[in-house]
């Protein structure tokens, strides 16, 4: 059976590399729609849904990247939208990364795994944040290995590595006593995490533990694709957070990536002429605002596509 990250790059190799990030706030839909679609939970469910069902059928992207927080702020009805969300990516085929950055020790982090490894919350690939000690990785990285003796494929992880953030340069950038960076000390912890699961799973291609490298500075990028070659990225950071598309291909090379974008997509609307006046009549529907989604995610799988043709991968 294959873990989840290889069955990711192997979509993201099938359907190119975009990533679409269900991070959906209320606020992104028109506030007339918002009215007539119910309450805000009822109606970002509604939102994703059509986006899960239009992206799925023409093949734009591999995953869908689902922030916690939004759901979570919802109260108990976004909660429900969000395992809701999830059931609709599944349905779907393709991959849901569970953005939800837990970083824990011990019993607390074991609770946090088995959140969201299983029961209703349970999701395929979840993000990570290493930075309380590498002790917080592994009780989510048993959820890695084969499941039920075997007959289930394991889930994946995406560890915060270098994020898209300005504040990154507080942590990750600090040089260490020993030498090198904090991130490159967690890198090479990535590294050898991954060379423990090769044995694992020995046919597979990447490996299920991942890392978050985001796409706003071009600096890093070949250095980071190039020590880390056979971990797949997720790459933050594009469209709306200002990372250029050429960065995000150099980060595609090797194992591979998928490549985030969450407003950039979701809120495609408020940059189409088209729908200018029906905004302001309040004249507006679902299939109109997912229409300009729909088309913000084939436009952002060509750009990524043709940066990746140009750099020659």
């Amino acid at each position: 059976m294959k873990h989840a990250m290889e069955i990711l790059k192997e979509l993201s190799e099938k359907n190119g590399p975009l990533c679409v990030g269900l991070d959906t706030d209320p606020s992104y839909i028109p506030a007339p729609l918002l009215k007539v679609l119910g309450d805000p939970a009822e109606a970002v469910l509604s939102y994703n849904k059509e986006i899960i069902r239009r992206v799925a059928a023409d093949k734009s992207a591999c995953c869908f990247k689902i922030q916690i927080a939004y759901y979570e702020a919802m109260g108990l009805k976004g909660l429900k939208a969000y395992v809701e969300t999830l059931k609709a990516v599944k349905e779907s085929g393709l991959i849901a990364i569970s953005d939800i950055k837990r970083g824990d020790i011990a019993d607390t982090a074991k609770a946090y795994a088995r959140a969201h490894f299983s029961g209703e919350f349970e999701t395929d690939i979840i993000t990570v944040n290493p930075y309380m000690g590498f002790d917080t990785l592994k009780p989510f990285t048993e959820y890695c290995k084969p499941l039920d003796d075997g007959k289930k494929a394991g889930k994946g992880i995406f560890v915060l590595l270098r994020t898209s953030n300005p504040g990154m340069v507080d942590i990750e950038q600090q040089e260490l006593k020993s030498g090198g960076r904090v991130l490159d000390r967690t890198g090479n912890e990535l590294s050898r995490i991954a060379s423990e699961f090769k044995a694992i799973y020995p046919e597979q291609t990447c490996s299920p533990v991942g890392a978050v490298v985001g796409c706003t500075e071009e600096s890093d990028a070949r250095l980071l694709r190039d020590a880390y070659p056979e971990l797949f990225f997720l790459i933050p950071g594009y469209g709306a957070q200002g990372g250029a598309a050429r960065i995000a291909a150099t980060l595609l090379d090797k194992a591979g990536g998928a490549v985030n974008s969450s407003r950039g997509i979701l809120c495609a609307w408020k940059k189409d002429p088209d729908l200018a006046e029906k905004v302001e009549s309040g004249n507006l529907c679902l299939k109109e605002i997912a229409d300009s989604a729909q088309k913000a995610a084939l436009a952002s799988k060509a750009d990524l596509l043709n940066a990746k043709k140009e750099l020659g991968l």
